[in-house]
């Protein structure tokens, strides 16, 4: 009777020297999952950040702008082929700068930006194939500019907006 016990005690003992070692083992991984989020919250920010303006700087209106100050001969001495490669080299470039940003969002998030990506070089295309061979530059920006700024909400608009929530869910 003494060694049942004696074992029941044991036993019980070793269930509360078990059970505290676990919440012990929680804490430290609580602790160490709090000082990461310390260390990688601001890295995640500068990511949405980076990001937001990767999509920005890809809407046409802003590469246009880009144009004009990077060559101010290209309005008046460029061909719309011309600038149609310097807009999806640029939007290329954009992309290819950021892509290491990746990591830090969400694969739905991702996938919206490549998704933006793609059909802005699409969109970009399309305008360019729409318009007469013999159009000018002006008249291929202000088709670009007319069509984007009609076509409702862009996939660029969306992925911003995602990639906004995310970035405040995260704050």
């Amino acid at each position: 009777m003494i060694i049942l016990v004696v074992a029941v005690l044991i036993f019980g003992f070793w269930l509360i020297q078990y059970s505290q070692f676990r919440n012990e083992e929680k804490k430290r991984q609580f602790e160490l999952k709090r000082e990461s989020q310390k260390a990688v919250s601001p890295i995640r920010l500068r990511a949405y950040e980076r990001l937001a303006l990767l999509l920005e700087r890809t809407k046409p209106e802003h590469m246009i702008v880009e144009l004009q100050k990077q060559y101010p001969e290209a309005m008046t001495t460029w061909t719309v082929g011309q600038v149609q490669q310097y807009m999806l080299q640029t939007l290329r470039a954009e992309f290819d700068h950021n892509q290491s940003q990746q990591v830090y969002v969400s694969d739905e998030v991702w996938d919206m930006i490549i998704n933006a990506r793609d059909q802005m070089g699409a969109f970009i295309i399309s305008i360019a194939a729409q318009i007469p061979a013999d159009a000018t530059v002006q008249q291929y920006i202000t088709a670009l500019l007319t069509a984007y700024s009609s076509n409702g909400t862009t996939p660029t608009e969306k992925a911003l907006e995602e990639l906004k929530h995310e970035a405040k869910e995260l704050m």
